[in-house]
């Protein structure tokens, strides 16, 4: 058979380096370019003075929108008459209601519906801030928001009010540089796919196999219907552009449980007990992600108060249904790697995939890590979700170095994984019976044996073969 090898096995010392320096250096070009972007959520103050100890309700007029805004929060801020040194907490109800301003500025959508939530104040020197609404995607050009605090029994000096949108200049830098992912992904795709055009799909590696399936989830991960989200006032992009995100994800996280598992499972790999068990754990992970977006756009989209503190019990619930396959999923990660590790006293090729696969993934996660340390603090193991703005990047370097860093991981991965040049002539050179010893079985050829040495032993191999083979005659 043509079997498809690796260019792993292929590349020198010096050239392993040369592939981390270029994707470091393809990363930091992105944080370099990331840094000098606008900041994503830009603010305007609403500021409201009172005048009377009775509160009124509050209309509250936004500024001139637009889809290059994509969502709006409406924040306040309330200063006490006591002193700065009271700290307490208090739960009051609060009354909202949102209007949509038309675009020719003179017919108002009227919304019937008051909406009423318990809002929790908490003060310790100054009061932390209070989200009031939300709204996860524009219809109109202006919205009014009307307030009640009638049942807040405090003596209050002043409410700050804030409007906080995504930056106009960030959205239209956002289009374009997923828009640059889309191309660069889409050419990977081809180039990947028209180095393997020789070999039939039985003869790729495990690894192979799986960049063929990743590069196109990392083309919907890029999402090439993002632009509609600013075209179409609807909710279905953004729901879209959430499902396309946790579909890739899922699927690196399934990509990493199989090739560490597959590296030590040689032969052929039965759905039932290799595939079904991963395919299990990884896919309530998916089904847990996505029906909490959809929990909490559906809430959203009927109650511009909703957020999942109000709706404890079962936000609690399905939060537990996401971290019990999440942990199941990371042990599970790590006993398929330390099996992996032990087959490295068995089986020489194991070491070289093993090494690459987890140094690469490795130097990933730390940088992800640190993003988000950089971005929440110790905020990121707390519960943030859609509503909530500490759950947003607030620069335009976070936001492409995380996309950046996903994206040249998988090229970086479709380069080691393509074939190698020459190798469909290798493959060929196995069916010549002058180079017998070559002639070994799919497994051994793709997942080690003479092949996966150094080029410069195989070369010295087969010559002394042919030498030896020569004199005979």
């Amino acid at each position: 058979p043509r079997l498809a090898p690796m260019r792993l096995y292929t590349l020198s010392k010096r050239h392993f380096v040369l592939v981390f320096v270029v994707f470091f250096i393809c990363f930091g070009l992105t944080v370099f370019v990331g840094i000098k972007g606008p900041k994503v959520i830009q603010t305007s103050a609403a500021n409201f003075s009172l005048n009377s100890k009775k509160l009124k309700p509050i209309q509250i007029l936004s500024n001139p929108l637009s889809t290059y805004n994509q969502q709006l929060w409406l924040t306040c801020v309330v200063e006490l008459n006591q002193s700065k040194e009271t700290s307490f907490q208090m739960s009051f109800p609060m009354t909202v209601k949102v209007d949509g301003v038309a675009q020719d500025g003179t017919v108002m959508f009227i919304h019937n519906k008051v909406h009423n939530r318990t809002r929790t104040l908490t003060c310790a020197g100054k009061c932390a801030e209070i989200i009031v609404a939300h709204l996860g995607y524009l219809n109109y050009t202006q919205y009014t928001v009307t307030v009640g605090f009638e049942h807040l029994k405090l003596s209050i000096k002043e409410m700050n009010f804030t409007w906080k949108t995504y930056d106009p200049k960030f959205s239209q830098l956002e289009i374009w540089f997923r828009f640059v992912f889309v191309v660069l992904t889409f050419i990977v795709t081809c180039l990947f796919a028209h180095s393997l055009r020789k070999f039939s799909m039985r003869d790729w590696g495990i690894e192979q196999k799986w960049m063929s399936i990743l590069l196109p989830l990392l083309l919907l991960y890029n999402d090439p219907f993002f632009p509609l989200s600013f075209l179409v006032n609807s909710w279905l992009p953004g729901m879209l552009d959430d499902l396309f995100q946790s579909l890739f994800l899922c699927a690196l996280l399934l990509f990493w449980l199989c090739v560490y598992h597959g590296i030590r499972v040689q032969g052929e790999r039965k759905c039932l007990t290799f595939y079904l068990p991963k395919f299990f754990i990884v896919g309530l992970l998916w089904l847990a992600s996505v029906t909490l977006g959809i929990w909490q756009t559906v809430n959203e989209l009927h109650d511009p108060m909703y957020q999942y503190r109000v709706d404890t019990g079962n936000f609690q619930n399905l939060s537990l249904w996401f971290m019990w396959p999440f942990l199941i999923f990371i042990f599970y990660c790590l006993y398929t790697y330390l099996q992996g590790c032990l087959m490295e006293f068995f089986l020489s090729f194991a070491d070289l995939r093993l090494k690459f696969l987890t140094a690469l993934t490795f130097v990933v996660l730390v940088i992800s890590i640190v993003i988000l340390y950089l971005r929440f603090g110790a905020q990121v193991l707390q519960d943030n979700f859609v509503a909530e703005l500490s759950s947003f990047f607030s620069f335009f370097s976070e936001f492409l170095s995380f996309y950046g860093l996903l994206n040249f991981y998988l090229y970086t991965l479709a380069f080691v994984y393509s074939p190698s040049k020459n190798a469909l002539y290798e493959s060929q050179l196995k069916d010549n019976p002058a180079f017998s010893m070559l002639n070994d079985s799919d497994d051994d050829v793709i997942y080690g044996s003479d092949y996966e040495e150094m080029p410069l032993q195989n070369g010295q191999a087969i010559r002394a073969k042919y030498k030896e083979e020569s004199d005979s005659d």
